[in-house]
Parts: C-alpha cells; sequence; structure tokens
C-alpha cells in the first residue's frame, strides 16, 4: 500500500481557527472528515490516518506553530517511511488571488516561514505544495493582521468551494501524480 504524507499548515490555538494562515488545517480536516479519519494528539502534531482506493494518507497538522513546521513534517515523514515526493503541503498563499489553487512539485518558500522552516529541514524547495490563494486585500502595513485575520463575509463561499476542491486535489494527487493534477487544477477559477 503506498503512503502519502498530507501537510496543512497553520497554528495551534482558538485565536487562530479558521484564519487565513490555518487554511492548511481546515483542508486537512475536511480531507479526513470525508474519509472517516480522525485526529489524535502525537508527537509534534495532530494526526488522522485514513485508507482510500489502496492508498494510507497521514494526515497532520503540526502542533509547533507555524515557524517551526519541518519539524514535525521531518518527524512524520521520517517515521512513516514517506519519499518526499508522495508529501503534500497546503498552505496559504498572499501571491495568488482568492479565487485561485495552485499545484507544483516543488518552488520558493515565497517568504512564507511555514515553508522556510521545511525548506530548511528538508534541505530543498523540490517537495509537492498545493498553495491555497488568499488574495492580498490589505492597507499597507497590515499584512500580518490581514493573514492572521478571519475570511471576508463576501470570500466564504469561494473559500468552502476551494477546500472542497482540495479533497479532490489530494486523492487526483496520489492517484495521478503532481503534474497530471496540477495541468488540471492550476487554471481553474473558483469564484465562477
Amino acid at each position: 500500500m503506498s503512503k502519502f504524507l498530507i501537510v496543512g499548515l497553520g497554528n495551534i490555538g482558538q485565536e487562530y481557527a479558521h484564519t487565513r494562515h490555518n487554511i492548511g488545517f481546515d483542508v486537512v480536516d475536511a480531507f479526513a472528515q470525508k474519509h472517516g479519519g480522525v485526529f489524535r494528539t502525537d508527537r509534534l502534531a495532530e494526526v488522522a490516518e485514513v485508507k482510500w482506493k489502496g492508498k494510507i494518507f497521514v494526515c497532520i497538522k503540526p502542533t509547533t506553530y507555524m515557524n517551526l513546521s519541518g519539524k514535525a513534517f521531518r518527524y512524520w515523514m521520517d517515521k512513516e517511511k514517506i519519499p518526499m515526493e508522495q508529501t503534500l503541503t497546503i498552505v496559504d498563499d498572499l501571491a495568488l488571488p482568492i479565487n485561485k489553487l495552485r499545484l507544483r512539485g516543488g518552488g520558493s518558500d515565497a517568504g512564507h516561514n511555514g515553508l522556510k522552516d521545511i525548506q530548511a529541514m528538508l534541505g530543498t524547495d523540490k517537495y509537492p505544495k498545493l498553495r491555497f490563494g488568499i488574495g492580498n486585500q490589505y492597507p499597507k502595513g497590515m499584512q500580518i493582521e490581514f493573514v492572521l485575520g478571519k475570511w471576508f463575509p463576501e470570500e466564504v463561499e469561494t473559500v468552502n468551494k476551494k477546500i472542497l476542491a482540495c479533497t479532490g486535489i489530494i486523492e487526483q494527487f496520489a492517484q495521478i501524480g503532481v503534474e497530471k493534477t496540477a495541468s488540471q487544477v492550476n487554471n481553474l477559477d473558483f469564484s465562477k
């Protein structure tokens, strides 16, 4: 049975729940829920294991806080003996508009502290990432407040649509790989 590590990035604590920066947690929650997975508290992360079509998905939400995400990623990748190309990290992205998702097999951390730490721990940026566009509708100097803030009411429908789409993208990624899945995903517009 092939195994996949699905890593949702976010911060633990009620004050961060369902904020833009925690979208990785929300996607991984939705995926686990769809497949009947239940999270338990384990080493460096909340962990749920789900089986689907002969594949095992180890879903983690690091409890290390965003800036130390690499620690949990590395631990679970090594513990479960999962190859790097069978990991998928779900992360918020300011550079992408709210109606977009972008899947790639590698790529820079783009200034994201969670990705920065994972890259430092792995020694490479060549690991698959699913970037969840959060837009950049904030006044100058207000980036942190925006990223750690809740979705605007007019964004909620699009966000929910994208979360649902992400659960299917994770399945596709495991079935047909990052390149083929990316070619189907990266041009979608979720505002329609």
